[in-house]
């Protein structure tokens, strides 16, 4: 049985090519393989996956498509969904996409997963604050610029896999405590027996098994999601002890790419709960440890299959059109990072000193930069942009729309990103060092960045001044306000002998 339900066609060229199923293809596929429960999933605004189940008949109880649920939907409370509707105006619809449908890789009943996407159930307008509408919108104002017809998109994620997490919060007491089997504190540890190959800090990339304690694991997670259609390019360990890990996806186009992290999470975090491990997504996890988890996101644009990023002899390879890409980018990247590195934690990795990319310039050389060229390959068809500087916790429909929409800007008013920043920092002068934009260095920066530059991601009404609004709001009074009213752990070993 084959876990992604598409079929074959004959292209104009003969040739076989996959599409996605039809309602009638998903109710034959269904009856044949003896799936019993359909699940349907969205998006809250900050980023998670939600759903619920229902009976596989729901999806084939239907005499012609446009009566069925594929049509005409299904209902749900909106009110209980963070960023969603107020309690007086909670009754939303979710519509499934078929191109989503898929045998759900992780339940053990057969079970159909469908990407859904949000309406108003008395107007029937897409719901505006669905990510995955407003990424959609994103890739529709492409299009119609005349700019570019398609736009790639393939992320590195990273995330931690540790096997114990306890964290407490109260008003006498806040506290963390987390570990992992190969954690560099852990040489000391009665293990009965400790077998040693514990990474030492920032030592954690590439070394084999049995230092790499996690290689069947990723393995595992790379090979379940290839299955269910996600173009997983590789897996490995990452910098950082304690369970640093790395999955690198291949290239697709953003709507479709934000749906593939969204099962690519969901996969990660079962796959380790079934090793009795917990995956996260926290962009710093640990202190003292200078590597936290990023998620790389490379980009770029084609027209008539050609890649517009592309020219020989420029530097890094890299055409005008990028160059102008990477000013809208370089531009509105305080403003992006709102969304792209969404939490109070995103910026303990985003601190100077850190491994993280946080000085606002572009290179082909420099990793310290928010932009890089990648130089893996002098082809045409892998030139692309690096934007570095986002991390794992973000809502990737949002990021890659706000991306998006700065690289448009970027284009269609050509803007300038400067000289390439080659340099090592130690080898810059002080007035050079002075001069060197940054990023937000807190999340209130980052909203308060999203307040001032936001006319780049109004036009086309790709986003809308009401998610724009609530997402500040939201972040604010759930992360910012809650954050300084409670005291940091680590306040006490500073300050409780003053």
């Amino acid at each position: 049985m084959t876990t992604l339900v598409t079929f074959k066609d004959k292209n104009q060229d003969g040739f076989d090519s996959q599409r996605p199923a039809t309602p009638e293809e998903i109710k034959r596929f269904i009856q044949k393989n003896g799936i019993e429960i359909a699940d349907f999933k969205f998006n809250d605004l900050p980023g998670l996956w939600q759903h619920f189940s229902v009976p596989a008949s729901v999806l084939t109880d239907f005499e012609k498509p446009e009566k069925s649920v594929w049509s005409q939907g299904i209902g749900f409370d909106g009110s209980s969904i963070r960023g969603f509707k107020k309690i007086q105006e909670s009754d939303m619809l979710l519509i499934p996409d078929p191109a989503t449908a898929l045998l759900d890789p992780v339940s053990q009943i057969p079970t159909l997963s469908v990407t859904c996407d949000i309406y108003d159930p008395i107007s029937k307008d897409p719901y505006s604050r669905d990510p995955r509408y407003i990424a959609k919108k994103a890739e529709t104002f492409m299009k119609k610029s005349g700019i570019a017809d398609t736009c790639l998109w393939g992320p590195e994620i990273e995330f931690f896999l540790f096997d114990d997490i306890r964290f407490a919060q109260a008003e006498n007491y806040g506290y963390y405590y987390l570990d992992s089997k190969e954690g560099g504190w852990n040489t000391g540890k009665e293990e009965n027996p400790n077998l040693g190959y514990k990474f030492r800090y920032q030592e954690g990339y590439f070394p084999v098994p049995p230092h790499d304690h996690l290689q069947d694991i990723r393995s595992e997670i790379m090979l379940t999601l290839r299955k269910a259609g996600v173009p997983v390019e590789c897996h490995h360990h990452e910098v950082a002890t304690g369970g640093q890990c790395e999955l690198d996806l291949r290239y697709a186009p953003l709507t479709k790419m934000a749906d593939y992290i969204m099962l690519s999470k969901y996969v990660i975090k079962n796959v380790a709960r079934k090793y009795s491990k917990t995956a996260t997504f926290m962009p710093k996890p640990l202190g003292g440890d200078n590597n936290g988890s990023g998620m790389h996101i490379h980009t770029s644009l084609w027209k008539d299959g050609r890649n517009l990023f592309y020219d020989m002899k420029g530097y890094g390879q890299i055409s005008e059109t990028c160059k102008w890409f990477i000013g809208g980018l370089l531009k509105h990247s305080r403003a992006i990072l709102a969304f792209g590195a969404p939490t109070i934690n995103s910026y303990r990795r985003l601190a100077p000193g850190s491994e993280a990319p946080v000085h606002l310039a572009y290179s082909a050389t420099n990793r310290s930069a928010v932009c890089k060229i990648p130089l893996y390959s002098a082809l045409a068809h892998d030139k692309r942009v690096e934007f570095r500087a986002a991390d794992p916790s973000a809502n990737a429909y949002l990021t890659f729309a706000s991306m998006l929409m700065a690289g448009l800007d970027g284009i269609r008013h050509k803007i300038d990103p400067g000289q390439p920043f080659d340099k090592e920092i130690s080898a810059l002068t002080a007035a050079e060092q002075r001069a060197l934009l940054s990023v937000p260095s807190s999340l209130e920066d980052a909203l308060l960045a999203l307040e001032k530059d936001h006319a780049f991601m109004l036009e086309g009404d790709v986003f809308t001044r009401d998610v724009i609004e609530t997402w500040i709001s939201y972040k604010r009074q759930t992360e910012v306000e809650p954050m300084r009213a409670r005291p940091h752990p680590y306040e006490f070993y500073l300050y409780f002998d003053s």
